[in-house]
């Protein structure tokens, strides 16, 4: 409902509030009125009866009649314009239907304007226009409104107009909360309707058919719908209001609190992004870097300096800016040149290794002569447990250089290598320049650990990766995704371990300097346990100050008997179990030996695990030992053939490779050729069967090492002759009946000490190998060292 009307024009300007005078203002059925009034139109507003309405009058025509009509009888027609917009309104463009009204009051106004204030009477329809000019003229006839007496329908139109009504003040905050008394103070059913007609905020035109509706039950229900419309209107505005205001208030709210953190801000001394931002600049003065990377960082902070920290880009911008001072680019250690140092260094954290030891001694050596040098890339290769990577730490303090260590088992990532593109969601930069941001130098030793062991899949290859890295021709310009920069690798000593070499990428491979590194023999692991195993784990176990000793024959029989391996990471756990137990003694005050006995030994370890009993024991023809490479270092292994009646086919078992099984048919090959010269029936080889068989089934074998002992087992098979106990064979056969070279020389060795072996024959240019294995190793063991299949049979199988 509105309250107000405002005209457009300076005609008929409603500026003042309607105002009920009483429920009798309207005019009674009984009451005369002139048949002949003067019409005054207004524009903007239909005048009810009973109403009361104050009018501006503008236009000269209807001054002249609101004047003549004041001062005669006082009565006027009241019509609507059709049409508002039109200036001089003509007798069509005027409503039938007025209201008949009494002007109250007129007042001049300084302008020269006229105020009235009038109210309807009863309603009019114009019968017949009688004049134009100086105003409109016109014959009307009085309307009557038809009402229906005890109308129970029309009553509860009135109830609900008068709570339509109420709500539309309550939701409309212009309305004074006065207005909803006056409605209930209301009792005239006819006049409340043409009082809430009036207020109505509706159309012209709407108003104007609830004029000339005579029927006031009918009049009501269309009040009652557009009521209804005001209301559902007013529901909306109220709804969008408050949506707009709680809206308004947050922006209000959030500004405040902008102002109030800049405050504070700038009491504490300024944005927090600009000082970071100054901290950025500062450290970028102080920085020693290339040109490259100054370019960078002045184009990356400007564009920082632009952007909003609120937006997307800003930390991707800030990260990348933070990672170029972070990174030590010119930034190296001073390597410590002192070889004498380097080598007690060595020494003390590693017992034997002397070829990896000369190596970095000749690598520093250089160094100190030239001064400057492009690193190598080791690669040391042996089995698990050998201290490959914590040689790698020892040789960084060596150095004097820092130490990281990049793990790449199970890597199948290409970006995990060469970084990621800095758009996507969670970009980091590559593992390797991530580890020298870590350590803060240029030149660090990087421990590439199991590099054998890279996967790959959809994602990418990380060996082709590692390619540029571990090229010492091409690291020095390393290029990586995320930094888009390149960086220098050249001063980086990268070492590499692996376990097996054949795994390795072979164009990766072609870059690395490969160091063998074999299992320890007996004595070495002797010397480790003294000297590394047993301290550690004492200080491990709460007994650093306990004095116990464990006698070299006593280490001996526990490496013997509860482990067989070529590094020393299950003595290390054997020693731990030892010390568990004795912390336990500790722990109950119980009495602790002060030397470590064997039968005390296997009182907490238990029964021994291995046993060498089993290659003593006399073997039946046809069954030989050989020595064969596992990545976990060398191992003993027994060749059993035997005969049976058949067609002479070849069975073979045990889970063997395709190269062990054609050493098998090589070797049966041979013997079928040199029958006569061996004292051979032929005869075996088309009416017997013969079966080889490789225990241990479970275990997977494969390679070349067992041809000569194959052939040694076959051939004391066929001549009923056995094989000397106490010997072991390695070596590859061909079909002329040559022994050519194998590789794992030492752990093969090794393992036949370990086992008990007493002689070893091998191919005879494996006799290098021999040597460098330090002869106290292979004390009390023979080597025989042959060149054809017939020195094998002569040493190995005894006479009849």
């Amino acid at each position: 409902m509105n309250r107000f009307y405002l005209g457009n024009s300076e005609d008929e300007m409603e500026f003042m509030p309607i105002i009920p005078l009483n429920e009798e203002g309207e005019g009674q059925d009984d009451e005369q009125f002139p048949d002949e009034l003067a019409l005054l139109p207004l524009r903007n507003t239909v005048l009810f009866p009973g109403v009361v309405l104050p009018i501006t009058v503008g236009r000269d025509k209807s001054i002249k009649a609101v004047n003549d009509a004041y001062k005669t009888d006082k009565s006027i027609g009241v019509v609507a314009q059709k049409d508002s917009t039109i200036e001089d309104p003509e007798i069509q463009d005027l409503s039938e239907v007025g209201t008949v009204a009494r002007i109250v009051k007129l007042i001049k106004m300084p302008d020269g304007g006229t105020t009235i204030i009038i109210q309807g009477r009863k309603r009019f329809r114009i019968n017949e226009i009688l004049t134009e000019e100086p105003y409109f003229k016109a014959k009307v006839d009085i309307l009557q409104d038809v009402t229906e007496e005890n109308d129970s329908e029309f009553e509860a139109y009135i109830s609900s107009i008068k709570d339509l009504a109420a709500q539309i003040i309550q939701l409309s905050p212009n309305l004074p909360s006065e207005a909803s008394i006056i409605l209930k103070n209301i009792e005239n059913a006819s006049f409340l309707v043409h009082f809430v007609s009036s207020n109505l905020n509706s159309d012209l035109k709407d108003k104007q058919r609830l004029l000339e509706i005579d029927n006031l039950r009918t009049r009501a229900e269309l009040l009652m719908k557009l009521l209804q419309t005001e209301l559902q209107l007013a529901e909306l505005k109220n709804k969008i209001t408050n949506k707009t205001k709680a809206d308004l208030d947050k922006q209000q709210r959030d500004y405040f609190l902008q102002q109030q953190m800049k405050s504070i801000k700038e009491e504490l001394g300024g944005d927090t992004n600009d000082r970071e931002l100054k901290e950025m600049k500062r450290k970028a003065e102080e920085k020693k870097w290339p040109k490259a990377a100054a370019e960078a960082f002045a184009k990356g902070i400007e564009k920082l300096e632009r952007m909003h920290p609120s937006t997307p880009d800003y930390s991707v911008v800030y990260n990348h800016l933070d990672l170029l001072l972070d990174l030590p680019w010119e930034s190296y250690t001073t390597d410590s040149y002192d070889l004498k140092k380097a080598k007690k260094i060595l020494d003390h954290d590693h017992y034997g290794m002397d070829k990896i030891k000369e190596r970095i001694l000749e690598y520093l050596a250089v160094l100190k002569l030239k001064g400057d040098m492009k690193s190598p890339i080791l690669c040391f290769v042996g089995p698990p447990g050998i201290g490959k990577t914590s040689l790698g730490r020892s040789i960084a303090n060596a150095v004097g250089r820092k130490y990281v260590r990049l793990s790449l088992g199970g890597l199948h990532d290409e970006s995990e290598i060469r970084g990621h593109r800095k758009t996507y969601i969670g970009a980091m930069p590559g593992r390797v320049v991530q580890s020298i941001r870590k350590v803060k130098s240029s030149n660090p030793v990087m421990i590439l650990d199991e590099i054998d062991k890279i996967g790959n899949d959809l994602r990418g290859d990380p060996s082709s990766a590692l390619l540029e890295v571990l090229d010492p021709e091409q690291n020095s310009t390393f290029y990586d995704n995320y930094l888009e920069l390149e960086y220098d690798l050249s001063k980086v000593l990268f070492i590499a371990t692996a376990n097996n070499i054949n795994a390795i990428h072979p164009a990766l491979r072609d870059r690395l300097e490969i160091i063998d590194l074999s299992g320890y023999s007996i004595e070495e692991k002797i010397e480790i346990a003294k000297r590394h195993l047993l301290p550690k784990q004492k200080e491990a176990h709460g007994l650093k100050d306990l004095k116990i000793k464990i006698p070299n024959t006593v280490l001996e029989h526990l490496i013997g008997d509860y482990t067989r391996e070529s590094g020393v990471r299950e003595l290390d756990r054997q020693i731990a179990a030892i010390m568990r137990n004795l912390a336990k003694q500790v722990a109950l005050e119980e009495e602790v030996p002060d030397t470590l006995t064997d039968h005390e030994v296997q009182e907490i370890l238990g029964k021994p695990r291995y046993s060498n009993e089993i290659y003593k024991v006399g073997n039946p023809p046809g069954v030989a030992v050989g020595l064969a490479w596992t990545y976990v270092g060398g191992d003993i292994l027994f060749i059993e053939t035997s005969l049976s009646e058949g067609k002479g086919d070849l069975k073979l078992t045990g889970n063997l490779g395709n190269v062990m099984k054609e050493s098998a048919v090589t070797a049966l090959t041979y013997l079928q050729a040199h029958a006569a010269e061996l004292k051979i029936d032929p005869k075996l080889f088309s009416s017997k069967s013969v079966h080889i068989h490789v225990p241990e089934g479970a275990v997977p074998k494969d390679g070349p090492s067992a041809g000569i002992t194959m052939l040694t087992a076959l051939a004391s098979l066929y001549t009923n002759r056995k094989v000397k106990s106490y010997l072991a064979m390695t070596g590859e056969i061909t079909l002329r009946g040559q022994v050519l070279p194998v590789g794992g020389i030492k752990e093969k060795i090794l393992a036949a000490k370990r086992a008990g072996i007493k002689e070893v024959i091998l191919c005879w240019q494996n006799e290098k190998d021999i040597k460098e294995i330090n002869p106290a190793y292979i004390k009390g063991m023979k080597f025989h060292y042959v060149r054809e299949m017939n020195q094998v049979l002569e040493i190995a199988l005894l006479k009849k």
